[in-house]
């Protein structure tokens, strides 16, 4: 897969403040904005542990009204974001700010796009489906891996289907991301592994992305080698403050990577997975990884050996099918050092399920850039050879 550099090509971003305490300036733009009353979207699990009401306090202590809505579960459903779209318009709210890991922040995005059309988000399904402009958003992730507070894309559980839409378009990448290393403190070493992983995959399908450019690939290689580094060590050390940086770092950057290259066939059939068994959309993401990159590897040898190099694989004098074992190795060994080893059908899929899940994971837009055309039997193999 090669790349013309002439090519004309785009990068949207949010404002970006990264660094420990960052969380704190949420009232100073909150205010820029012109914000009288704040709508604060979390969960129940990031509220327990008071990043919510830290951060109400000082809302209100800049004088501005704060109504929270936690009632986000750990995907957020299509009935979740109308709830919060309703609230919003009940209160009348002009500002959104969410606090906490994907879930509330894609919960977020959609109320803000019910809030600003006055319709149902199953109708904003797919690409480039707003035309009005949602309220001003703010959001502050306390998990490294996700990357929702700085991308294009909006992903949504509709139990009716048991499946995960999304929704991609610039309208909803946030005004503002207060990225601050200090909230991902309250994560077990479980979810860093998932979250981490999660970024770990961004990163990679970004850079193999048939969508992918010199604007984006920088930033993907970077992500992939602070996780190859130091993913490992902060599971071992939830503590220790500077890893917590390294990987929230890693998270930025595959997140701005993915936003504008998109992704590939882990995501799309992952979406599938997560929205069937509600499960946590990184666990999907790592059970699927070594065995997409097995399908994609002949259709992105070259890219995929930069992919080896930044995980600290020396790939000189190595043929293809050297670098294709070296890496499915390395990455095998990352997710058993960090916890992630189960199969799929430890999670409870069986093959009966594998043609529901292929044919809505062909349906899925990050199907689109993945490097190798996918059929729907090339869906399933993976997915059998995951169980």
């Amino acid at each position: 897969m090669t790349h013309d550099i002439s090519s004309l090509r785009k990068f949207v971003s949010p404002e970006i403040v990264f660094g420990a305490g960052s969380r704190r300036s949420v009232a100073n733009f909150a205010s820029n904005f012109g914000a009288r009353h704040v709508l604060l979207v979390s969960d129940p699990g990031v509220a327990a542990v008071g990043w919510v009401g830290e951060c109400e306090a000082l809302l209100e202590a800049a004088g501005i009204r704060t109504t929270v809505f936690t009632g986000v579960s750990a995907n957020p459903k299509v009935d979740e974001v109308m709830a919060g779209a309703e609230l919003y318009r009940a209160s009348d709210c002009d500002v959104i700010v969410a606090i906490g890991g994907g879930s509330p922040m894609d919960c977020a995005k959609g109320i803000g796009i019910v809030a600003s059309h006055g319709r149902h988000i199953l109708e904003f399904e797919g690409v480039d489906t707003i035309t009005h402009p949602p309220p001003p958003l703010i959001l502050i992730p306390t998990t490294a891996g996700t990357s929702a507070d700085v991308s294009q894309f909006a992903i949504i559980s509709d139990p009716g289907r048991r499946f995960k839409f999304s929704i991609i378009s610039k309208a909803v990448v946030p005004d503002v991301s207060l990225i601050d290393p200090e909230v991902t403190e309250t994560m077990d070493p479980f979810l860093t592994a998932c979250t981490g992983v999660d970024a770990l995959v961004h990163a990679i399908e970004a850079f193999v992305s048939t969508g992918s450019g010199p604007l984006t690939d920088t930033h993907a290689l970077e992500a992939i080698r602070l996780i190859n580094r130091y993913l490992e060590p902060l599971v071992a050390d939830t503590a220790d403050a500077e890893l917590r940086e390294r990987i929230m770092l890693a998270s930025m950057q595959a997140g701005l990577a993915f936003s504008n290259a998109i992704l590939g066939a882990v995501h799309a059939m992952s979406h599938s997975l997560g929205g069937f068994l509600d499960l946590p959309h990184g666990l999907c993401n790592a059970l699927l990884l070594e065995h997409v990159v097995a399908y994609n590897f002949p259709s992105a040898e070259a890219r995929f050996r930069r992919v080896a190099e930044a995980m600290d694989i020396d790939t000189r004098g190595l043929t293809a099918r050297q670098v294709k074992a070296r890496l499915m190795a390395r990455i095998m060994e990352l997710k058993r050092r960090v916890g992630l080893e189960a199969r799929l059908t430890q999670l409870g899929v069986t093959s009966a399920d594998i043609p529901y899940l292929s044919g809505y994971a062909l349906k899925d837009p990050c199907i689109l850039t993945n490097p190798r055309k996918s059929s729907l039997r090339d869906v399933q193999v993976v997915y059998e050879e995951a169980l």
